[in-house]
């Protein structure tokens, strides 16, 4: 699975990711900074990346344009720091890769995740 992490997040979560065995690149990398989430969302979904993200605005995309793709990950908390968030986001997306891989919107907080399978129907 290869994940596109988002500019709202650190670059570090690149090694964290990797480690777990999964591709990763921060967006820092490969666009703009300033790029919208619109762009971002179509070249996740054009090369075949899940996004990773501490933005709701993904979600809501989601939901409003009812995509099948990319995948996304939002992160629910306001410590988003690798050192502190690594077990949980890691296990979540060990958990949930097979929907992930299908098309889903998956939430992760301190507590609990939550999957929600595309297109999302509010």
């Amino acid at each position: 699975m290869k994940i596109l992490i988002d500019m709202n997040l650190s670059p570090a979560w690149e090694s964290v990711l990797e480690d777990a065995g999964w591709e990763a690149v921060h967006w820092s990398r490969i666009g703009e900074p300033s790029a919208s989430d619109k762009e971002i969302m179509a070249w996740a979904k054009t090369n075949g990346h899940v996004v990773f993200t501490h933005d709701l605005d993904f979600g809501a995309i989601l939901a409003a344009t009812k995509a099948e793709c990319p995948s996304v990950i939002q992160v629910r908390t306001q410590d988003v720091n690798p050192r502190h968030m690594c077990d949980i986001i890691v296990s979540a997306i060990g958990r949930f890769q097979e929907h992930l891989r299908k098309g889903a919107l998956i939430s992760i907080d301190e507590k609990k995740s939550r999957v929600r399978i595309l297109p999302v129907n509010d």
